[in-house]
């Protein structure tokens, strides 16, 4: 498999009906990790009301599906979000489900986000924000050339408490 949105684990396509049950169940309905990973509060929605239901194309958001290579399994969602076109820049959002994790999977798909953002969308800048106490998220970020620029103090609210976040983010350089 190559190609633009294809990494070296994985491959983000675009999301199928079949992805959303599969990722509803396991990113959604996992209210402890959902809560920590979405600045919206989590409250209990069917399948066809889910953050992952396939949605009409829009301007400012590109979402994803990410296939593992090596299974050809669904592992997760990858979203460019809040795209500014006049500004080119945008945030990256990515969630893998349990069985993926601390399998270099996030970096790659932060790698393919970052290159497709660059390269098909003209963007200069890209955000991640995550909660301080998310060390895998912050590693990936890191080894795809994300640089901490900030800590927000208490700006998230999750599981009863505020939580610190980590803004993270990458330039292109062009010479």
């Amino acid at each position: 498999m190559t190609g633009l949105l294809t990494g070296k684990l994985v491959q983000l396509r675009a999301r199928l009906e079949a992805d959303v049950a599969v990722l509803h169940a396991e990113l959604y309905e996992d209210v402890a990790v959902r809560s920590r990973s979405d600045s919206r509060p989590w409250i209990p929605l069917g399948v066809p009301d889910s953050p992952f239901a396939v949605r009409d194309a829009s301007p400012d958001a590109a979402e994803f599906s990410i296939v593992e290579i090596a299974s050809d399994e669904l592992a997760g969602a990858a979203v460019l979000w809040q795209i500014d076109r006049h500004n080119r820049s945008a945030h990256i959002g990515l969630s893998l489900m349990p069985r993926f994790q601390g399998h270099g999977l996030g970096t790659d798909v932060v790698n393919v986000l970052t290159r497709y953002g660059v390269r098909t969308l003209g963007l200069h800048r890209l955000q991640i924000e995550t909660v301080a106490d998310n060390p895998a998220m912050i590693a990936a970020a890191t080894r795809a050339g994300f640089q901490q620029e900030g800590r927000l103090r208490h700006a998230g609210w999750a599981e009863g408490a505020f939580a610190d976040q980590i803004v993270l983010g990458w330039v292109a350089e062009f010479e």
